[in-house]
């Protein structure tokens, strides 16, 4: 990554964003020319936008000073971002508020603080054994599983504390990538989540340490990452496969405790009566009954480092 901080991601973003644009489908007068780059200029969008050209320079620039919600409102209307693109905006433009790209010692402090999961999340694990579910926090460290996700995907429990990361394993671990059959799929809605998480978190080094290892170790990382996509975890599904059971396909839920949006729940299931379904009850029962499980209340919480 050759640019960080949060001015650079907010320029970088709304450019790509106005890169996808194209004048002609804007309903906005030309400005003519030969272009150089694809889509919006910036007079184009601060036509549409309905701010001065000046103005909206310094706002992809991340130096106008507070940009009130319906200025951020309107530029996110005039790129047609969807509502996790805007909330990714609306962060981003937060973020270089705040002493523009110095680092705020108490958020890189409080990024720092392990992440605990709490007594009751873990027995709500325990109590699905055959749901494969994990609790996913920041920069998509696995905190818990229960045993039938860890069949399903990897022994989570033999891995380094510092491993036990979801992009990570995506990216550089050969069994785990060897799970999606649309592996670039998976892969690309991992980066969306990252880079929408990383805006919540702009001063986190771990995070930072983290995309900067994928960005050197992945080839596939780095294109995915400059694309700027963004997107909350929320609900999809995937094809898998397992060496016991061959292909088969599962839904997944997402469900962040309303006071600890840094974690979600995420469990996946298969359609009633398809042959996923009976490939899951398959792998449950390979799973061995054991009260003593990585999710086991008071594990150490694991954080990558």
């Amino acid at each position: 990554m050759n640019r960080t901080g949060p001015r650079a991601e907010l320029g970088d973003f709304l450019r790509s964003r106005r890169a996808r644009i194209r004048p002609e489908d804007s309903g906005v007068a030309s400005f003519g020319g030969r272009r150089r780059v694809p889509g919006l200029r910036r007079e184009e969008l601060a036509q549409l936008a309905g701010v001065s050209v000046d103005y909206y320079t310094r706002f992809e620039q991340g130096r106008a000073e507070n940009p009130s919600e319906t200025v951020v409102a309107a530029v996110a209307a005039a790129l047609r971002l969807d509502a996790a693109e805007t909330d990714h905006l609306t962060r981003l433009v937060r973020n270089t508020g705040r002493a523009g790209s110095a680092v705020d010692p108490a958020a890189a402090a409080a990024a720092a603080d392990a992440q605990q999961v709490r007594p009751g999340l873990r027995r709500l694990l325990e109590a699905m054994p055959e749901t494969p579910a994990f609790v996913l926090g920041r920069r998509t460290d696995i905190l818990a599983w229960n045993p039938l996700f860890a069949t399903l995907v990897t022994d989570f429990a033999a891995l380094p504390p510092e491993r036990r990361n979801k992009a990570w394993l995506v990216f550089l671990h050969p069994e785990v990538r060897g799970r999606f059959v649309n592996w670039e799929t998976k892969a690309r809605d991992l980066v969306a989540y990252l880079r929408f998480d990383l805006a919540r978190h702009p001063h986190d080094a771990r995070f930072t340490a983290l995309i900067e290892e994928l960005a050197d170790r992945s080839p596939e990382f780095g294109p995915m990452w400059q694309a700027q996509e963004v997107a909350e975890k929320t609900h999809g599904g995937y094809h898998l496969r397992h060496p016991l059971v061959g292909e088969f396909t599962l839904a997944y839920e997402s469900l962040s405790p309303p006071d600890d949006p840094d974690q979600t729940l995420i469990t996946y299931t298969a359609e009633a009566g398809s042959p996923s379904e009976a490939a899951l009850r398959i792998l449950a029962g390979t799973v061995a009954p054991t009260t003593d499980t990585p999710a086991r209340p008071g594990a150490p919480s694991d954080s990558r480092t």
